[in-house]
Formats: C-alpha cells, sequence, structure tokens
C-alpha cells in the first residue's frame, strides 16, 4: 500500500473556493429541508387560493320547474 499524502489544515487552491461556498450553502438549510426537499417547481407551479363564497350563501331560486 501506498503511504498516505499529509494533508495541510487549511487546504488552499483554486477550485476550493467554489466548494467552500457550496458547503455554506448547504449549511444554512435545514435539516428537514435536505432530507426532504420541495421541488422548486411544485412551489412554483401551486395555484394561488381563490376566495369562495360561505356555505349555505347561495341564493337557489325555487320558483323555476327542474
Amino acid at each position: 500500500m501506498s503511504e498516505r499524502a499529509s494533508l495541510p489544515d487549511e487546504p488552499h487552491g483554486p477550485d476550493l473556493g467554489e466548494l467552500r461556498a457550496e458547503i455554506d450553502e448547504l449549511a444554512d438549510q435545514s435539516v428537514e429541508e435536505l432530507v426532504s426537499p420541495e421541488p422548486k417547481t411544485a412551489r412554483e407551479d401551486e395555484p394561488e387560493p381563490e376566495p369562495t363564497d360561505a356555505i349555505g350563501s347561495t341564493d337557489w331560486d325555487d320558483s323555476q320547474p327542474r
């Protein structure tokens, strides 16, 4: 087996900045969001609720035959 190369305490490199940003973004999310994420399209496609009339408020005209 080959010897393991020692890693510095604070690695650096051109691609680590992007990786650190992604790690910080993931750290800001809740565990619930990480375990069971809601698709972005589900939120975008969710219909807006519309107001409705209260039950029993409809005035039915019973004078006309059916």
